[in-house]
């Protein structure tokens, strides 16, 4: 894991047991959200802990549930957070939030025993601004566990250290995260006008504020991701455009590895041409020849895929078959949301794949 350090400013320090914070945007998650909810309650660390979920406009009964859940605990906070957006919904609860230490939870995951109390004493002993650990992906079915497959894998995702890094150590990112209050005030917290990757941008300026965003293996998260072949899809397109937004807006400072799901693309696109020219033999002799480099690469990534379906793909066939269909899902959607952004920019594009698929209702 290699990050540049752009300075070496200590975060504040918190007294012990002065109190966390959580929040959690939420927009149609009544499969999730309960456990989720429940996972964050039976934390247990020093001081006193509010849970603020910031509420989207379901429509599958989240509201409701989460109602239910307020009035269970007198530690679940809601507000309203009927933009919907992700950065939105954080600064919300943040600002309704009354303790000195973040912690960004989602309603599609699952804090593991300890998480808090661990990433608290990691946060004072490294001074960082921002601690996180590994996003740990599981599926209940066999479609989702193939996500969690590619998405716990260096094949998936490209490698990001929370994805199953093992050094602890400066990170350019985190998973979620557990902030001090202090230097999210002093940094601008969220930025609402992006909708996808601001976890990512907010930790560019931290750094660039000269703290540290630290990665801790220790720390586990469980994540469900999404349950069929349609919202994954979507859900990769609006990350890719918005990462081509933010290539835009930052250049250099987004890493090498998120220019190859589009290099990938673009070859593929290269190649289809060629062998349309060549089958109608405007490309030929030589020229034909020399051109056919292009599907080298191809045939290499097909290649990976089906090596990777089969040995890492789960143990049976239908699993191994999904792997195979997951992963250049995941690429190929996020290749081409990434060249649209960068070619036009992100606009208003927003991540639909909570919204259940068309004709669908959500479980």
């Amino acid at each position: 894991m290699h990050v540049v350090a752009l300075g070496r400013r200590d975060a504040p320090e918190v007294a012990p047991g002065a109190g966390v914070t959580f929040v959690m945007p939420v927009l149609n998650e009544r499969a999730y959200l309960e456990r989720a909810v429940e996972t964050v309650l039976a934390q247990e660390f020093d001081g006193p802990g509010e849970l603020i979920l910031a509420l989207g406009p379901s429509t599958d009964g989240t509201t409701e549930l989460a109602h239910e859940l307020a009035a269970r605990d007198p530690r679940v906070v809601l507000v309203d957070n009927p933009a919907a957006d992700i950065p939105v919904g954080l600064n919300l609860a943040i600002r309704a939030g009354r303790y000195p230490t973040i912690v960004r939870v989602d309603a599609h995951s699952e804090l593991e025993p300890g998480y808090t109390a661990d990433a608290i004493a990691t946060l004072a002993r490294t001074r960082a601004a921002n601690v996180g650990g590994v996003m740990r992906a599981d599926g209940r079915a066999p479609f989702q566990r193939a996500v969690a497959r590619a998405y716990n894998s260096p094949v998936g995702l490209g490698g990001g250290a929370y994805h199953g890094g093992t050094q602890e150590g400066e990170a350019e990112s985190a998973y979620l995260g557990v902030f001090r209050r202090a230097v999210l005030d002093e940094v601008g917290m969220f930025d609402e006008s992006i909708r996808r990757g601001e976890d990512w941008e907010l930790n560019y300026r931290i750094r660039r504020a000269g703290y540290r965003v630290w990665f801790d293996p220790a720390l586990s998260v469980t994540y469900w991701p999404r349950e069929s072949w349609q919202r994954l899809a979507r859900q990769f397109r609006a990350t890719g455009r918005w990462r081509g937004e933010l290539v835009r807006r930052f250049g250099r400072g987004n890493s090498v590895r998120f220019f190859a799901p589009p290099l990938l693309l673009l070859t593929i696109a290269l190649s289809v041409v060629v062998a349309v020219l060549q089958a109608t033999g405007l490309l030929a002799g030589g020229w034909a020849v020399a051109a056919s480099v292009v599907y080298l690469p191809v045939a290499a990534y097909v290649v990976l895929i089906v090596a990777w379906a089969l040995l890492r793909g789960g143990s049976g066939w239908r699993d191994k078959l999904w792997t195979a269909a997951v992963l250049p899902t995941m690429h190929l959607s996020w290749g081409a949301g990434f060249l649209a952004g960068v070619a036009a920019g992100a606009h208003d594009t927003v991540d639909t794949s909570r919204l259940g698929d068309r004709n669908t209702p959500l479980p």
